[in-house]
């Protein structure tokens, strides 16, 4: 997260906006004092003025008075009006002030300080409206001494309502009222720094008291976004940003028990995804792929980081037979084929749309179960009834052939009825063993089928299956034994294993060609002895050899059958070397013949079940 810029930081804003709140009151304040300072100030200029105005008119009046009420000559001692009149003027007024005192006909009978104007008639329009009977106060500015003056002309009347015997024309100067005003303005403006210095002192340490909560809170909010949760705010007091760092410390524990839970459902998620047989595949809305577990990974043979993000139709070979919209709307599962020349490969996968109720779908999760191995039990299960229908077929159908001939009077025949009844008795006999080896095979699949173990020496045994062979042979077929004279003691089920010999030693004897060598060896290998049986005849190609242990498998079908063989003696064979605990296997060359392979354990079998 970037820092805050210095001007956008609260802490300023907060001091900025104190400051200009005290600012501005203090200039409302001052304004509203200023304005009504100078109105209170001039009103009491003009008050004192008028006042010695009006006591200058009364003593002038007197004087009139009294100058009218002396009937005697007067001396030369004695003053005359004008005069007396000057002498009030000196008395009562300063160099400020400018004042005349005129008669009714505008003559000036004293003035103050100029008294040059004594004598003159003035022609002032303020004074012509004073001998008029009229007051006329104005206040003007004098260019020439760069003062504002008070300029004031009042008549002057005998008993007040007399007539106008004259005019005082006062003019006096009002700059004292404005040298207060700014004396004021300035002791205001010192007072304002001042007031807006202790108050910015004051933001800062209340808005420290402020943000350093918050600041506390931003650090917490950013080691939250990290994931610690352990750290909590400090609570400076009780007031509002108390509360709100104690509500933000409630916030964290309660993040930290909901992030708690969240990673436990998430590890208990990631445990069952990981451990799953199933692969999972999640989507987003748009068929993304956004989770992916470790068995999917397996079966589909991709990386999780190469898998992210790749569309799920893509992923599963879809995209050229479906949309994902059909995908999510329509099919809930079907299979998917992924084999190869060299692998058969089927999974079965499962949809289901996440969707909250009556919301729109936020994704797809498939779920992926390899069902090759059912397929290919259900396919081996569909072989396995079709060749045993067909393995009886065959032969009732040669066997209702002949009894159908028999029967419409082939028996009276002494020629061919004997050949009708040795044909029909193979066939029936062939069913017989065919019928016992699906018996036994089911049983040993049906694990009812029980050995008996027991200890024997190995060569004695495989001389004793050889020597039965030898005086059973066919013409011409030599039996080697290539067996050790020392004793190897093995545990075994000898009818079990002797029925296994019987069948390796049958099938080489039928398809060696007359002259031929059947080789019997055996020997230890590691902890386990190894049989082997080999024949001379025409072999397996090689793309048959790992199917001869298969149920009803021949090379060559029409060959087998012409020698009775019911296709299941290397299965029965298979199934009996691996419950002792051993394994088989063939080696063969078309056209050099055959070589069956089986191991025992030398180690002490335990009597089990198949």
């Amino acid at each position: 997260m970037n820092k805050v810029g210095f001007f956008r930081s609260i802490h300023v804003k907060f001091v900025l906006i104190y400051v200009l709140l005290i600012l501005i009151a203090m200039q409302v304040i001052s304004v509203y004092f200023i304005n009504n300072l100078e109105d209170d100030l001039r009103r009491n200029f003009t008050k004192s003025v008028v006042e010695r105005v009006n006591i200058l008119e009364f003593n002038i009046e007197q004087k009139i008075r009294e100058y009218q009420s002396n009937k005697t000559p007067r001396d030369e001692s004695q003053m005359t009006l004008e005069e007396s009149i000057q002498s009030l003027l000196n008395e009562e007024f300063k160099k400020d002030n400018e004042i005349q005192v005129l008669n009714k006909e505008g003559v000036v009978l004293a003035s103050y300080p100029n008294k040059n104007l004594v004598g003159q008639i003035s022609f002032n329009s303020k004074i012509r409206l004073a001998l008029e009977g009229t007051e006329d106060p104005d206040e003007m500015f004098d260019p020439t001494i760069n003062k504002r003056l008070y300029v004031y002309a009042k008549p002057i009347k005998i008993d007040n309502n007399g007539p106008t015997i004259g005019a005082i024309y006062l003019e006096t100067s009002i700059e004292s009222i404005y040298d207060q005003i700014q004396d004021i303005n300035k002791i205001l403006t010192t007072g304002t720094v001042i007031a807006l210095v202790i108050t910015a002192l004051l933001g800062v340490f209340l808005a420290r008291t402020i943000t350093r909560p918050m600041a506390d809170m931003r650090k917490q909010a950013l080691v939250m976004a990290r994931g610690d949760f352990s750290r909590k705010v400090q609570v400076y007091g009780d007031d509002e940003i108390g509360q709100l760092a104690m509500t933000f410390n409630d916030l964290t524990r309660k993040l930290q028990e909901a992030t708690a839970v969240t990673e436990s459902e998430r590890r208990k998620l990631r445990s069952v995804l990981t451990y799953m047989t199933d692969g999972v595949i999640a989507t987003d809305r748009d068929g993304a792929i956004i989770l992916m577990n470790d068995r999917a990974e397996e079966m589909l043979n991709i990386s999780r980081q190469n898998a992210l993000g790749t569309p799920l139709i893509e992923l599963l070979r879809l995209n050229t037979q479906y949309t994902w919209d059909e995908l999510y709307s329509e099919y809930e599962t079907m299979l998917l084929d992924f084999s190869s020349e060299d692998m058969h490969y089927v999974v079965r996968a499962n949809f289901s749309v996440i969707q909250k109720e009556d919301g729109p779908v936020n994704g797809l999760i498939a779920v992926l179960h390899d069902v090759t191995e059912q397929e290919q039990i259900e396919n081996e299960r569909r072989e396995f009834v079709f060749n045993v229908s067909h393995e009886l077929r065959t032969p009732l159908t040669t066997m209702r052939s002949y009894l159908e001939a028999l029967a419409e009077g082939a028996w009276q025949d002494e020629n061919i009825a004997p050949r009708f009844l040795e044909v029909t008795q193979n066939e029936t006999e062939r069913m017989i063993r065919l019928v016992t080896d699906l018996l036994q095979l089911s049983k040993m699949d049906s694990k009812d089928f029980r050995f008996t173990f027991r200890e024997i020496d190995l060569p004695s045994f495989l001389h004793d299956i050889i020597d039965r062979h030898e005086m059973l042979e066919k013409e011409n077929i030599e039996l080697k034994r290539q067996l050790p004279e020392t004793k190897i003691l093995v545990q075994l089920d000898t009818d079990k294993m002797t029925q296994v010999l019987d069948n390796i030693i049958s099938n080489a004897m039928k398809y060696s060609p007359e002259g031929g060598t059947i080789t019997l060896s055996a020997g230890k290998v590691g902890r386990k002895v190894k049989v082997s049986i080999s024949d001379q005849g025409v072999g397996i190609p090689k793309n048959n050899v790992s199917k001869i242990f298969d149920r009803f498998f021949r090379v060559d079908k029409a060959r087998s059958r012409d020698i009775g063989g019911t296709g299941l003696g290397l299965a029965i064979a298979k199934e009996i070397i691996l419950a002792h605990g051993g394994e088989i296997w063939a080696e063969s060359e078309w056209g050099q013949g055959t070589t069956i392979h089986f191991t025992l354990p030398l180690r002490k079998a335990k009597e089990a079940s198949a």
